[in-house]
Parts: C-alpha cells; structure tokens; sequence
C-alpha cells in the first residue's frame, strides 16, 4: 500500500503530488519505482514503459544524461482514482548546456495507491545557466505553492 489512496480530495491529491516531487528529485530509480504497480503501463514522450524493471531501467538512462535534475510538480485537477499534474524540470546535458523541461502527465491509481498509469507529454527549452529557477528539491517554505510557469 502506498498512502494516499483514492478516491482522492484535494489534500490527498495534492500528497500524492509532493510525495512524488520528493521521490523523483532523490534521482533514485528503485525509490522511484516503487510507487508504481509491477505493471504499470507509461507512456514518456515517444517512449513506452511497462513494469517496474523496465520503469527503474528508463530512470537509470534518464538520470545518467539529465545531471543536476531538479523537479517540482503541481496539481492540476483530480478525481476518484486519478489526478493530473503540471511540471517543470530542470538539468544539463553532459556538454554542460542548461535545459528547462516543460510537461503535463495524467496518472491513474490502484486501490492501494500506487500508480498503475501514467502519461507524460515534455517540451524542452534550452536555457542558459544564469536563467536556472529549480535548485535540487523544493524548500520546506516553498511546499504547498504552485511554482510559476515562467
């Protein structure tokens, strides 16, 4: 079981939500997968994922050429057993160039909470160093604020 279980309020959506920010920017992909069923089914830009080996294979490969990867996610909407969220990311490439990655993902949840779906569409901007908002994981001050989109 992985608290919150739907069906979902606001307050558990939003949970839900900071438990996940807090998972992906420890950039661990056993952490990481574990708050997915052993078949959940993911859909990440053009690349589609089933299961949790091949959940903690793709995170590997993500995390090895998106460095310094820092996250923060926001709630969109919930209902039931799903809740939408905004993101941005932000990382660089092993050239050193600075990336701001944009996205929407629609997730779907088990009874007991854990992540059977999830959707990501992500759109990259190129940034310079000096335009960097997002500095490893959000600040016990920052929880619980929207982060602006620009």
């Amino acid at each position: 079981m992985k608290p919150p279980v739907p069906p979902f309020t606001e307050e558990t959506a939003r949970q839900k939500v900071q438990a996940a920010e807090d998972a992906w920017n420890t950039r661990d992909p056993k952490i990481v997968a574990l708050a997915y069923t052993p078949d959940s089914v993911w859909r990440n830009r053009d690349e589609f994922v089933t299961g949790r080996e091949e959940i903690e294979r793709f995170l590997a490969r993500k995390w090895e050429r998106e460095l310094d990867y820092a996250l923060r996610k926001d709630l969109w909407a919930f209902t039931g057993d799903r809740i939408a969220v905004r993101f941005q990311y932000e990382c660089r490439d092993a050239d050193g160039r600075w990336w701001r990655s944009y996205g929407n993902e629609l997730w779907e949840f088990d009874a007991d909470g854990l992540m059977r779906r999830r959707e990501a569409s992500i759109n990259d901007l190129r940034i310079d160093e000096g335009q960097r908002r997002i500095f490893g994981p959000r600040p016990a001050e920052e929880r619980g604020l929207s982060f602006p989109l620009a």
